[in-house]
């Protein structure tokens, strides 16, 4: 069963209280056992732009959904087609300070885990194991015929030898990987079958909206959660349930919830401390004073 894609989230009321002080933050990651929960916002300092922010790209274009993708060739050929450019832009990005802190943070023992809703595989790059990737990775393709799941570089030499005169100019990277392209650069791009069966419909392993989280990932993120003393959110407007879920959990069990954002989030209400600061910056000093 899916749900219908959450695509925007309006506050009501006035906004929560705000503070740029990592007073609470430092004081309750010294104790260990906190539980990261990254979004967009963390890989901005990337390049990666977030959905939601000031600049956000929600702004601008709407993502592809799980119906549209599985229920239409001439959608699946307008994702594969900008995410076939969009992807070189991934691939190149390097991790932030933001990241390579939360790296150093698990190596000294702060973090009991990471679960992170993006798709761009930054954690990993800078050195961060056992990453729950709560809505898949780019890096990864799945054929929804045979279930064969391929490295993404294998299908990008394929489409580059399907598409040897596709030339086109990408305006502007998406988080989920694709790009904005005109309508007629579209229509000349040819897609591939799976290399395994042969003909089956391939899809970046990744969650799209609309598209439900595989349950054991999601069990398995529950189970971290019991498992922490706390949970540190970067960089999530929280306005997918997806995310926001383990934010209630945590409350629920009076555990303290840390979010470290710019601009209002879906869950302030349950926030024991909401630091409005940028990632990288914020999380350079938090280091520091450990």
């Amino acid at each position: 069963m899916r749900t219908r894609p959450t695509l925007s989230w309006t506050p009501t009321g006035a906004p929560l209280p705000r503070t740029t002080s990592l007073d609470e933050v430092v004081r309750v990651v010294a104790d260990g056992r906190v539980l990261v929960l990254s979004g967009a916002g963390l890989s901005t300092e990337s390049g990666i732009p977030d959905y939601r922010g000031a600049a956000g790209s929600l702004r601008k274009h709407t993502p592809m959904t799980y119906d549209e993708f599985v229920g239409s060739a001439e959608g699946r050929r307008r994702y594969w087609a900008r995410s076939h450019l969009g992807w070189r832009t991934i691939a190149r990005a390097a991790p932030n300070t933001g990241h390579h802190a939360v790296a150093e943070l698990h190596a000294r023992g702060h973090l009991s885990g990471v679960i992170t809703q993006n798709v761009d595989g930054l954690h990993q790059a800078a050195g961060t194991p056992d990453v729950v990737e709560l809505h898949g990775s780019l890096d990864r393709v799945v054929c929804l015929d045979c279930r064969a799941v391929s490295a993404r570089e294998d299908l990008d030499r394929r489409f580059r030898a399907a598409n040897p005169a596709f030339e086109a100019t990408a305006t502007r990277i998406n988080p989920d990987g694709d790009v904005d392209l005109a309508e007629h650069e579209v229509r000349s791009f040819r897609l591939v079958g799976c290399a395994g069966c042969g003909s089956g419909v391939l899809k970046p392993d990744v969650v799209f909206f609309g598209e439900n989280v595989p349950r054991p990932r999601v069990e398995r993120c529950y189970r971290l959660v019991d498992e922490a003393d706390a949970l540190l959110v970067l960089g999530s407007s929280l306005t997918v349930m997806s995310g926001l879920r383990f934010v209630r959990h945590a409350a629920t069990a009076s555990k303290p919830v840390l979010i470290v954002n710019k601009g209002e989030t879906r869950g302030d209400v349950h926030a024991t401390v909401r630091v409005d600061r940028p990632l990288g910056q914020a999380l350079t000093e938090l280091l520091a004073r450990l």
